[in-house]
């Protein structure tokens, strides 16, 4: 079988198949096609579940594990932080280097000594924008005049 791909910003993603006949590789692809994205799952004393963006406040990493931070408490989920930054896109909001925010899940920012901002989340977690992402923060949240 051969294959193409063409990379196209511009144009919307599509698959077409040219076969002689339905094979189990052509079924495969059908499949991935319609497939969802696989949920993000928490693992937390032995249980596991699929974790609910809209109740994760914010990933952090501690100790060189990364965890999901919910009401509920601390999740670890098994992808890296920068591997979370690519997969949730404009809803989540990188602060500093271990912690990536839920934007609609911060309560509100503190200004602190040395011109830092220290960000509330509604689980009741807090953690300060780093030098380096205080601007990208700032433009994303509006507070640039």
């Amino acid at each position: 079988m051969k294959c193409t791909l063409q990379i196209d910003p511009q144009r919307e993603e599509e698959v077409l198949i040219y076969a002689r006949e339905e094979s189990f590789l052509t079924e495969a692809i059908l499949r991935l096609c319609r497939e969802e994205p696989a949920p993000l799952l928490g693992y937390r004393e032995g249980e596991i579940r699929p974790l609910d963006m809209n109740t994760v406040s914010c990933f952090t990493t501690e100790g060189g594990k990364c965890y999901a931070v919910t009401e509920e408490g601390n999740w670890q989920v098994k992808l890296r932080l920068w591997q979370l930054e690519e997969l949730l896109g404009e809803e989540f909001l990188k602060i500093n280097q271990s912690c990536l925010a839920n934007v609609s899940r911060i309560k509100r920012f503190r200004a602190s000594f040395g011109g830092s901002l220290l960000v509330s989340f509604a689980c009741g977690y807090e953690d300060y924008v780093s030098r380096r992402q205080l601007k990208q923060v700032k433009e994303r949240m509006g507070m640039v005049k």
